[in-house]
């Protein structure tokens, strides 16, 4: 829910942009630590929600399957595309793609600045830039683990069941455990405190 309205930062492009703050939504992003842009956004998931209180823990995960894989939090496992957390919940997935727009991002350290998502071009790339030469090491959030999980082939079993559970927790800024199964993907966790007030019926 939006708050009161937040600061006035000026962009790369030298205008004044206008932020709403909102409740802590977390981006799942993808590239180089030390980029400051790129062109992989279309990559690129929102969680409005925090998903690690919404998850579910591996020792669970028999009666989450009992359950139809739905969650107590009501969303459901994807068993050919699914998400830990630094320590071993399953989460749900983010929205993909994030929406193109402005947002105030940080990693709860030193660097706050303006992450702009740019709508996809005629090819469907779709760039992301940090403002003030902020890198996403700068803005990730590192104590914040995440990583996504599907099948190496259409005949893998890539399951949480296969999930060595002594991996966990896992240490800030550390990769997250292979699954037997599974490819894997890391993500950097971002958040973010605020949005453009042009963007605000998102």
């Amino acid at each position: 829910m939006m708050a009161s309205l937040g600061p006035s930062v000026h962009a790369a492009d030298g205008s004044l942009v206008r932020f709403q703050r909102i409740s802590t939504q977390f981006v799942a992003a993808l590239g180089p630590p030390g980029a400051s842009s790129g062109n992989g956004a279309r990559s690129w998931g929102l969680w409005p929600l925090d998903p690690g209180p919404r998850g579910v823990r591996l020792s669970s995960f028999e009666q989450f399957e009992k359950a139809g894989g739905v969650a107590p939090a009501r969303w459901t496992f994807d068993h050919t595309d699914w998400w830990l957390e630094e320590h071993g919940l399953i989460m749900e997935q983010p929205r993909f793609p994030i929406p193109p727009g402005k947002y105030l991002v940080t990693g709860d350290r030193e660097v706050k600045t303006v992450l702009t998502i740019h709508s996809a071009d005629r090819d469907g790339n779709r760039r992301w830039e940090l403002d003030d030469h902020a890198t996403l090491y700068d803005v990730t959030h590192l104590a914040c683990r995440s990583a996504r999980y599907t099948p190496t082939t259409s005949e893998s079993l890539c399951s949480p069941a296969n999930v060595q559970k002594t991996a966990f927790p896992v240490t800030p800024g550390g990769a997250m455990p292979p699954v037997e199964g599974c490819k894997k993907q890391d993500y950097a966790v971002l958040f973010v405190i605020a949005v453009a007030v042009e963007d605000e019926g998102r």
